[in-house]
């Protein structure tokens, strides 16, 4: 059941935000789309618009981001770690306005239980595509200007909510490639005792690497995956 929603007036902003996430705003600013990921949305418009919700806030240790852990019974991505995010609904609006900014928030709120008045959206990144599920993806960057208490609303979707801080995601041991049965390659990393690969962990790779932050790490450490990935 979906919950009523907060998302109402929703605007990118950059007023006020701390001085450390300078190059991630930078980064959004100047990335093109294909520095990101050579999956890009298909040129006939095919593809079911979406949006992710890549929220950084300041926990104990600096600087964190916002991860879910999808459930194991879902039919895609089943148990991997993710972005709070998901399809747009026709109430979120128009996909080429501020319909990706709603449905990054509504879907965090049902997600996670976020309040989307604490979150302070400041920019978009250019769309991805998700081809084994036929995903156009948005990806909206958020400031965690006033945290609320986070967890997992539906047991259904969700396994559990996690923060992970932006130092042991550039922590070189932290870090791996995974290697797929089918040959694809791709980062990943180690944290939180989860797995974090695949597109959510392509964009944390990206956001690093454009931010500057990304510290050397040994890209001969593999993890492989199995068919069930």
């Amino acid at each position: 059941m979906t919950r009523a929603s907060h998302t109402e007036g929703v605007t990118l902003s950059k007023d006020g935000l701390p001085a450390w996430l300078d190059p991630v705003v930078h980064a959004v600013e100047t990335v093109e789309p294909l520095q990101l990921s050579r999956f890009l949305p298909p040129a006939d418009g095919a593809g079911r618009q979406s949006a992710v919700l890549i929220l950084f806030g300041e926990g104990e240790r600096g600087p964190e981001l916002l991860l879910m852990e999808r459930a194991s019974s879902l039919r895609s991505h089943a148990g991997q770690p993710s972005f709070p995010g998901g399809a747009l609904d026709p109430e979120d609006g128009d996909p080429k306005g501020d319909g990706p900014l709603r449905a990054a928030l509504r879907e965090a709120e049902e997600e996670t239980g976020l309040d989307p008045s604490g979150v302070q959206l400041f920019g978009v990144l250019p769309q991805l595509y998700i081809p084994v599920s036929g995903f156009v993806v948005t990806p909206v960057l958020g400031w965690w200007r006033e945290p609320t208490p986070v967890g997992v609303v539906d047991p259904n979707e969700t396994a559990r909510v996690f923060t992970v801080p932006v130092a042991d995601l550039t922590d070189s041991d932290n870090r791996a490639t995974t290697v797929h049965p089918s040959g694809h390659r791709g980062p990943a990393f180690l944290v939180e005792s989860a797995l974090v690969w695949g597109f959510t962990a392509g964009i944390i790779d990206r956001i690093l690497h454009y931010a500057g932050w990304e510290r050397p790490w040994d890209r001969e450490k593999q993890v492989p995956l199995d068919w069930r990935s």
